[in-house]
């Protein structure tokens, strides 16, 4: 009744009594104006929709303290994983990949050309002519310092190439990590005359060709057999790719075994009863896969303690 007060009001001093009309007949007509659940100078209501809280797309800034500073400034963290020489690929390799990787290597030898480089490869595929280009620098860098791979979880195409293009006993897999091998087709639709689309076949026929020439010399297999594999998409697992070749060790991580205080784990070892097939003598004396200290000659292991747990007392 308050609600329709006011209006009704409104109408009865514009119509006036001389119209006939009473004020119960101005609240009746304001009453069929104005809904119940709604005012007449009630402002529209807006609904709010709280955006979905997502995770930061960003690249994550880490603390970096310059040689001679005081104070630490936050770098991104491909920025400082550079600075410790180690490069992380995780993306499909095109030309602009293809450009930052050259330009990064380039870099680092000129900083220090005898220092080692690792490379952590997670490489979805990789066009035939830029992962090329980067293969051909890896044979050229590594004549002077070692340049160690490691696969962490798939290397499809010439990405396993590049994977395999290390320095020989320093190409390395995590134990889940997969290898596709196939020959590479067209990089996007080529269009032309017939005589070019023939030209551009062939060109792509030789490329392939060398491709499988130089698998040949990584992995000590025979053309014939590349060739053979090759034909179809060619899985093979960690352990399955060190037999073939591809890498030198698979790493495996040490049960009950903790780094001490002020130390690096180790990121792998070999374990197991048997002897494996991919491992080769050399490595059996080792302490560790890469990554792992080695010990001066004449130094005994057996009273380092790097259990965290009580010990037992025999009796």
């Amino acid at each position: 009744m308050r609600k329709c007060l006011l209006p009704s009001l409104l109408l009865h001093l514009l119509l006036g009594e001389s119209s006939g009309y009473s004020l119960w007949d101005a609240q009746k007509a304001a009453r069929s104006l104005v809904s119940p659940n709604q005012s007449l100078f009630r402002p529209p209501m807006t609904m709010l929709q709280r955006d979905t809280i997502q995770m930061p797309s960003t690249t994550p800034m880490v603390p970096f303290k310059p040689p001679g500073s005081d104070y630490a400034q936050f770098i991104d963290i491909e920025s400082a994983m550079y600075r410790d020489r180690t490069m992380f690929i995780s993306k499909y390799i095109d030309d602009q990949a293809a450009n930052s990787i050259i330009s990064i290597m380039l870099y680092l030898r000129n900083e220090s050309p005898r220092s080692p480089i690792s490379m952590y490869f997670n490489v979805p595929g990789a066009n035939l002519r830029p992962a090329l280009a980067i293969y051909d620098l890896m044979q050229n860098t590594k004549k002077n310092c070692e340049i160690q791979t490691v696969n962490l979880a798939l290397t499809a195409g010439m990405g396993s190439i590049l994977c395999a293009a290390g320095t020989k006993g320093q190409r390395s897999a995590l134990p889940n990590a997969r290898f596709l091998l196939h020959r590479t087709g067209m990089d996007q639709v080529f269009r032309g005359q017939a005589t070019d689309i023939a030209l551009e076949v062939k060109n792509l026929k030789q490329a392939n060709d060398r491709m499988e020439q130089e698998l040949a010399l990584l992995t000590g297999q025979p053309l014939d057999r590349i060739q053979q594999d090759l034909k179809r998409d060619f899985y093979l697992f960690a352990d399955e790719a060190a037999q073939y070749g591809l890498i030198d060790q698979v790493l495996l991580p040490s049960p009950r075994k903790r780094a001490a205080r002020g130390q690096e784990a180790n990121l792998g070892a070999f374990e197991g009863e048997e002897e494996q097939r991919y491992q080769s003598g050399d490595q059996q004396q080792m302490d560790g896969g890469w990554g792992s200290r080695q010990q001066p000659p004449g130094t005994n292991n057996n009273n380092r303690d790097d259990d965290d747990e009580p010990k037992i007392a025999k009796g």
